[in-house]
C-alpha cells in the first residue's frame, strides 16, 4: 500500500535521494526544503519551498500548506554543519546548527503532529558523532552538540508520543558523499536505500532506539 511521506531538506544529497526512491515505488513524496532544484522538480513530487526548518513561521506555513493531508510518516533531514575547534568557535554559528539540527526536527514534528496518522513513523536524521561514547577525535562543537541534542529529543518524542504507536527512529545515514562531507562516503544513493530500509522495517518495538543505516544499534 502507498504511503504519504514528508521530507525536509529534500532538494539535494540523501533527502533528494529519498524523494527519488520512495517516489519510484509509488510513494506520495512531499518534499519540504528552502529552495528547490532541478533534479527535485523533475521528479514528479509535490515540491513545498520557502520551508526553512530553523523559522516558526517557515514550518508553521508548512503546516498550513498540508491542508487536509495526512501523512504515514515524517523524515526530518535538513540539517547543516559547519566545522569549529577550540579556540576559534564561532557561538552564533553553533547557534545556526542548534537551531536547524536540534530545534528543526522538533519544530516540524510539533506542527506536523496533527496531520500525521496514529501508527506513523518520524524519523530524525541525525549522527554518530552525537554520541559521547562513540567521541573519539574531539572536534566540531556545533555539530556534535546539536545531534546529540536532537537524540534526546528523539527519545522524548518516542516517549510521549507511544500512546499513539508512532514510531520515533534515529538514523546515522553513513558517512555520505554529499556537499556537507566534501563529497567523501558512499553515494547518497546507497545511504538513502539504507535508510528507508530501516524506516520501512523498524516499528514500534525499536522506537527511540539510535540507529546505523545499516542496522547497527549506536550507542549514547
Amino acid at each position: 500500500m502507498s504511503k504519504t511521506i514528508l521530507i525536509t531538506g529534500a532538494n539535494r544529497g540523501i533527502g533528494l535521494e529519498m524523494a527519488r526512491q520512495l517516489q519510484a515505488r509509488g510513494d506520495t513524496v512531499l518534499a519540504a526544503c528552502r529552495h528547490s532544484s532541478g533534479e527535485l522538480d523533475r521528479l514528479g513530487c509535490k515540491v513545498i519551498t520557502g520551508i526553512d526548518v530553523a523559522s516558526d513561521s517557515s514550518v508553521s506555513r508548512l503546516a498550513g500548506q498540508l491542508e487536509d493531508t495526512d501523512l504515514d510518516a515524517i523524515v526530518n533531514n535538513a540539517g547543516i554543519l559547519e566545522p569549529d575547534a577550540l579556540g576559534s568557535i564561532d557561538f552564533d554559528s553553533m547557534r545556526r546548527q542548534y537551531e536547524v539540527n536540534a530545534l528543526g526536527p522538533l519544530r516540524v514534528t510539533q506542527a506536523l503532529l496533527p496531520r500525521l496518522r496514529d501508527g506513523g513513523k518520524i524519523a530524525i536524521i541525525t549522527s554518530r558523532v552525537g554520541s559521547m561514547a562513540d567521541n573519539s577525535s574531539g572536534h566540531y562543537y556545533g555539530y556534535r552538540a546539536s545531534k546529540a541534542a536532537v537524540n534526546m529529543i528523539g527519545v522524548n518524542l518516542a516517549l510521549e508520543l507511544r500512546e499513539r504507536g508512532i514510531t520515533v527512529l534515529l538514523l546515522h545515514p553513513g558517512m555520505v558523499a554529499t556537499e556537507m562531507t566534501g563529497r567523501t562516503g558512499i553515494e547518497p544513493s546507497e545511504s538513502a536505500q539504507n535508510l528507508l530500509r530501516q524506516i520501512d522495517a523498524l516499528g514500534i518495538e525499536q522506537t527511540g532506539g539510535f540507529r546505523h543505516a545499516n542496522g547497527e544499534v549506536l550507542p549514547w
